[in-house]
Parts: structure tokens; sequence; C-alpha cells
């Protein structure tokens, strides 16, 4: 069945989360494997009663079949990892591997980011410690999760484990962090992340070569959101946002986020740059809350389907997943 890679749009919180737990359960992935920066990056996944903030297990881990993995070009914080694995249950002790070469962020590089005044105030840092292991990555003298004991049940060749079940033929989900916004390459420097966010560069943390990828799915959110600082163009007052219902937090820094109007123009550019094959559009239920759990595309109102099209001449490519809920089955799929 090949290969899926699923990143964000805008500048994360598009909902990312749901949309790869979505196509799990529907699609059945042999291997959900994560890319990204690290544990600055949360995703929010609600299946049932159930609501789960992760950032470090693989989004996709509600569908118990699937082996999970992180890829070499994920930072790594022991801590957060084992803590996760032991509180979301869902047999992931048994089905996570981490790849050998994953960089490790320890108690220094956590410290520095928070004592960095520019990157605390200035930047908006999560203060998660990615930026500075980042640094000692690049200047080669990282730990690497090879060098810690309390990972070494979970070590493993990820781009070989995950080639292999291509070469197989079966599918696999590649699954991305935070949102085009703020890549370290295209985003809205320097009011960024430590590395680049796109599919390119999520395909290269896990190991899959460009010739493996069959799609490339861009979530994006019907009201845009973001978490510190940084250009946001169509940015609303809060006064606007609560007018509209809309009062969101970070998962991971629990910031109230930013809220924004549609972007039409910048969502163009990062489905270019990524390599949209299709999209998903988060958020529906707020542009008209009627809509709320809605399955059925002839059952949404004229109000979303007018959005929904607009968004697809924007973009230039097709929307075929609409969410209307927080809910993995909130969901029209038109795939």
């Amino acid at each position: 069945m090949g290969c899926t890679i699923i990143v964000g749009g805008f500048f994360g919180d598009e909902g990312k989360g749901k949309i790869v737990a979505h196509i799990a359960e529907q699609d059945k992935p042999s291997i959900i494997a994560r890319g990204g920066v690290g544990p600055n990056a949360g995703h929010t996944v609600v299946t049932g009663d159930e609501s789960y903030g992760i950032r470090m297990v693989p989004s996709g881990f509600v569908y118990e079949p699937a082996r999970l993995m992180i890829g070499a070009g994920v930072l790594v914080n022991p801590d957060v990892l084992l803590r996760e694995i032991d509180e979301v249950g869902h047999r992931v002790r048994e089905r996570i591997k981490v790849d050998k070469r994953c960089a490790i962020i320890e108690k220094k590089h956590i410290e520095q980011d928070k004592s960095d005044k520019r990157l605390r105030e200035g930047i908006g840092t999560t203060g998660t410690g990615c930026g500075p292991a980042n640094v000692e990555r690049v200047m080669r003298t990282a730990r690497q999760a090879k060098d810690v004991p309390e990972l070494r049940e979970f070590l493993a060749d990820v781009p070989l484990e995950v080639n292999e079940a291509i070469d197989r033929g079966e599918f696999v989900i590649l699954e991305g962090t935070q949102g085009f916004g703020i890549s370290l390459f295209y985003g809205t420097y320097p009011y960024v992340t430590s590395k680049d966010t796109t599919a390119s560069q999520i395909a290269a943390d896990v190991g899959v070569g460009p010739t493996k990828v069959d799609d490339v799915i861009v979530v994006f959110k019907a009201y845009p959101t973001r978490v510190g600082e940084g250009p946001f163009e169509t940015e609303m007052s809060q006064e606007e946002s609560e007018k509209l219902g809309i009062v969101e937090y970070g998962t991971v820094t629990r910031r109230r986020r930013r809220i924004g109007y549609w972007d039409g123009k910048f969502a163009k550019y990062s489905a270019m740059i990524n390599g949209a094959t299709m999209a998903a559009l988060t958020g529906l239920d707020r542009v008209d809350p009627d809509c709320r759990g809605v399955r059925d595309y002839d059952k949404l109102s004229e109000k979303v389907k007018e959005f929904v099209r607009r968004a697809e001449e924007d973009v230039g490519v097709p929307f075929r997943l609409l969410s209307t809920g927080p809910g993995i089955d909130e969901i029209v799929d038109l795939r």
C-alpha cells in the first residue's frame, strides 16, 4: 500500500494527531513512524471518552496492531518518553522502537533553553531543550539513544524496519510534528523551531527516500493558530476569537493560542513546498457548530461546503479529510 506522510500546513496545532489516528484506524498501517523535532511538539488524540496529550509517542498508537517507531532525526527526552509509555497504555511498551541514532535531550539542554532570555521571551521557545540539544548534535557532541541504558530495550534500526515493510507492500505512516510556518528553513525566521518541519524532512528523519513516498497529506486548520511570538498575518484579536467561541491552549506549554482567519496564500505556498497530494481541513465545527460530528459530506451545511470549496481553490489540491470535531470518528473521509 506504500507510504503516506502527514504534516502540518500552518503553525502547528492543526489537528495532525487526530488525522493520523483516523487514518491509522481506517487504513491499518503496519508501522507508524514519527519524525520531527522532539518533545517540544504536542499532539492531542481523542478517542471515545479518552483524551491523550502526547509529545513523543506517535499519535497513531490507538491502532494497536501497528508498530510504533521514532526516527533517527528526532530528539528524545528519555524521561518524557518513558513516562508516556507508562501513562498511555495501549500496549505501547511492547510496540515502540527508538532509532539507536536519536540524539538525547539532557537536563542541561532544558536549563539552557529556559535560561536564555532571548529564546524564552523573544522567540517564545517551549523550554523543552530541543534547540540546545540540536546545537550539540550539529557540533557532533550530543549523546545518542544507544548511549542511554534506560532505552536499551527499545532500540532499533528504524530505517531498515520501515523500508523493509514498504518493500513487502505494507502500509506505513510517517507522522510529522509542528507546522510549516515554524520550519527553520521556510518559516517566519527567527521565530521558528530548531529544524525543518516539511514532508521532505520527515521522510529524512525516518530514513525513507523520496521515491518510496506515495502521498503527502498536509493538515490545515479552518482558523489557524499560533503559540509564541512571530508574524501572523491573519491574526484576530482575543475579543474576536472569543466571540467566535475559539479559546485554545497549547498541548505542551499550556500558553493561550493566538487565533487567525484562513490564509489561502500561505496555505498554497505550504502545500507547494510540502508537495501535497491531498489536504485535510480541521475545525469545521468552528465554521458552523451545527456540523459538529457530521460524517457524511451531504449533511454538511452550505456554509461549510463553501468554505471547503474556497480552500481547495486557494491551495490547488483536493481536500479529502474534513474534520468536524476532535474525536477520531468525527470526520468526513472523501478519499
